[in-house]
């Protein structure tokens, strides 16, 4: 499948919409909240969950602009990359990552505006290409930040049955 900008960039913009309302107002709390993870994998929060996200979307834009990834980052297995991510953020501020998150979507609509047409067209691709702009991004907002949110509502809910 072919692809073309216009399409690439208001699917990463209806799912950056998507998830910039989930936790745009999360509290200092809420950013806390574990989401489902094996055992076995480093303990992310919301907060961590949205600073993966982030991070594969700004290789998209290192890819669009023909950059390495930063040398730290070279040569590693995806359960690697996640813990320097993890490493990396899971001491800084929800707010910190909340603009980071934000600054990435604009840098990326612009990369995504200069790229040249053969970024998107110049090969058969998959229907979900790029798939950490929309696809990764969904399923992380949706199996992680909602679920754990929706695990704190369900508390809440028990908890105060009349809405209290």
């Amino acid at each position: 499948m072919h692809h073309n900008r216009e399409e690439v960039i208001k699917r990463a913009t209806h799912e950056f919409k998507l998830l910039d309302h989930l936790v745009a107002n999360l509290t200092n709390q809420d950013w806390k909240r574990r989401v489902p993870r094996p055992e076995t994998k480093d303990p992310w929060t919301a907060k961590d969950a949205l600073a993966h996200i982030t991070h594969f979307k700004a290789n998209i834009i290192r890819s669009i602009k023909g950059q390495r990834k930063p040398p730290e980052e070279r040569g590693l297995n995806i359960t690697e990359e996640n813990h320097v991510i993890y490493m990396r953020w899971r001491n800084r501020p929800p707010q910190e990552v909340l603009a980071w998150h934000r600054q990435v979507q604009k840098d990326l609509l612009a990369a995504l505006r200069a790229a040249p047409d053969e970024w998107f067209t110049g090969r058969d691709r998959r229907p979900e290409w790029p798939y950490d702009l929309d696809a990764h991004s969904a399923y992380h907002r949706i199996k992680d930040i909602e679920q754990a949110l929706a695990v704190t509502a369900r508390k809440t809910s028990r908890k105060n049955p009349k809405g209290n």
